[in-house]
């Protein structure tokens, strides 16, 4: 049976909240109060999608130096070289900069590093290949700002370097570029810090084009920022959920070649493609090629005309994520066979193996923190260096953890939830006692029970297909801004069956007071339909669901609980 979870329901809107909020329908207060909106004004700005902060792209640090760089560049008819990284962020940023400066007339190329020769981000090798091609301006995105001694080795060898990246910069100096563009940076007064690489990569094309007396519009990359915020799991608040909003758009009417032939084979409606659509379907296939391959495939994907070369590559990426996924199953069942101790208090998972690929290692690492709800650490052993990937919890700060542990490894970098890092083998065990216990410190004796958030306890009598309407103002939801959720109590169970791949999901029917049947799905659920009692509580999200060109509606079963 899965972890047991504790629900939370947000304390109900206040008076002064529902009578500022009067004008939208109740339901739809609660959940703005839920999300901080306790006000008309700004409770339509994020209905709408309209930004209430100033977006200038030039209150970033660096972006002025960076744009008269670019500038002259382009006078000089200078070779630039895009530097990014394999994953969907890295690549989409790459493609929106290279495809953004080519308008411009510029002499520009991309670079994205094998995963599995060069690993993550800048190496001295890939500089000194630029610079004897005749690069001259080397732009990096979604990655470089760890790496302090690849910028130096930069400068030594003629080339200049423009930082931009969206990962958290380690403590004390900056990398020597001759700029760094990050909103987390200290002393930055973007006011948003959440943006990925792609959102950066955005706002440098913002902040060149504005320069020129041309007017263009950038809509033409909206498609490319959508794909790589959600990828990348960016929260979708702030700037980020009206970026995502404006390219959803942009994607239901693109002529990207590479986007019609990747939704094809994915069997995807491009007119209907929302965020989820973007996490489930496009994100994992374009990010197949740098797990098992090279990432170069995913790029040509996205900045190719021709019609036969998309569809190639596109059934490539859809055979190459089919494989991905075999393997991460594989991955994780030998990854759980290391990591979990059953005889001890386990506060954080490691497995590394020798056989371990290192593009699917994060996948695993992410499976194993879903499953047990602790920080799951997986990673691939070479013969002299061991590359992992880590997941963690709310109550763990992975990168933070590595900080710590940053006399022992060659290089590491992340988030608060994932990050990477690459050891030495002879400092692997010392990593890996020092990680453990640095996780037994800050977890033991907290409460590590996963929670499920609500926005408000209802009937299901309120679950009728015009609330999907008033549902969809929402959108994007996804990481951050999550789907409206709801719980319904004492709810009576009319039918309930398995369905899917070894039974793992649960299909089932329930009765609401007026004796109107509600159909539900719980994906990864399959087990409670061996001893499913006759009333339950349910936790779910409220949906459409389209098969076969018939619309019905349906409970998307996120949790059960006997009543």
């Amino acid at each position: 049976m899965a972890l047991n979870k504790r629900w939370i329901i947000p304390p109900l809107l206040t008076p002064e909240a529902d009578s500022a909020l009067e004008k939208f329908p109740p339901l739809l207060r609660q959940i703005l109060f839920n999300r901080g909106f306790s006000a008309d004004a700004e409770a339509r700005a994020f209905l709408n999608g309209k930004a209430d902060f100033n977006t200038a792209p030039f209150q970033m640090t660096g972006m002025r130096a960076a744009i008269d760089r670019i500038q002259f560049a382009l006078k000089h008819n200078q070779p630039i070289a895009i530097y990014g990284d394999y994953d969907v962020d890295g690549v989409t940023a790459t493609a929106l900069l290279v495809q953004a400066l080519q308008v411009l007339g510029a002499n520009v190329r991309e670079y994205i590093p094998n995963r599995f020769e060069e690993g993550y981000g800048l190496n001295n090798n890939a500089l000194d290949e630029l610079q004897a091609s005749g690069i001259k301006l080397v732009i990096t995105v979604d990655c470089g700002i760890r790496s302090p001694n690849e910028a130096e080795h930069a400068k030594q060898i003629g080339l200049d370097l423009i930082i931009s990246d969206h990962h958290h910069p380690a403590e004390g100096a900056l990398p020597p570029a001759l700029a760094v563009i990050n909103p987390k940076q200290h002393g930055d007064l973007y006011p948003d810090k959440d943006l990925a690489g792609v959102g950066i990569a955005y706002k440098i094309a913002e902040a060149l084009f504005s320069e020129l007396s041309q007017k263009y519009s950038l809509d033409f990359l909206l498609d490319l920022v959508a794909l790589g915020t959600v990828a990348d799991l960016a929260p979708l608040v702030g700037e980020n959920r009206i970026l995502v909003r404006r390219g959803l758009r942009q994607m239901k009417q693109t002529s990207r070649q590479g986007l019609f032939s990747l939704a094809g084979v994915a069997e995807l409606p491009l007119a209907k493609v929302n965020a989820m659509d973007i996490g489930f379907k496009l994100g994992p296939r374009l990010n197949a090629a740098g797990r098992l391959k090279e990432a170069l495939a995913a790029f040509e994907l996205l900045t190719t005309k021709d019609v036969f070369r998309a569809g190639q590559l596109a059934q490539q990426l859809d055979l190459q994520n089919r494989e991905r996924q075999q393997i991460t199953r594989e991955m994780q069942a030998k990854a759980e066979e290391l990591a979990v101790d059953a005889n001890a208090e386990n506060f954080l998972l490691f497995a590394a193996d020798a056989t371990f690929n290192t593009g699917v290692v994060g996948l695993a690492a992410s499976r194993l923190t879903e499953k047990y709800y602790l920080p799951s650490v997986v990673a691939a052993q070479g013969a002299e260096e061991t590359r992992g990937s880590c997941r963690s919890i709310p109550e763990f700060h992975i990168t933070d953890a590595l900080d710590q542990c940053a006399d022992l490894l060659v290089r590491h970098g992340g988030h608060a939830a994932a990050a990477g890092f690459t050891v030495a083998n002879e400092n692997l065990n010392a990593f890996v006692e020092r990680l453990k216990n640095i996780a037994k410190e800050k977890l033991s004796g907290q409460d590590l029970t996963p929670t499920l958030m609500a926005d408000a306890e209802v009937s299901l009598t309120d679950m009728r297909p015009e609330l999907i309407k008033i549902l969809s103002y929402l959108e994007p939801t996804g990481y951050g801004n999550r789907d409206a959720v709801f719980i319904a109590r004492n709810v009576k169970v009319k039918n309930s069956r398995t369905v899917g791949a070894d039974g793992k999901h649960l299909k089932m029917s329930v009765e609401d007071e007026s004796r109107y049947l509600h159909d539900c799905i719980g994906f990864k659920l399959g087990e409670w339909a061996k001893q499913m009692p006759a009333r339950v509580d349910l936790l779910f999200t409220y949906e459409t669901n389209e098969f076969n060109g018939r619309v019905s509606y349906q409970l998307n079963l996120k949790d059960l609980k006997i009543s």
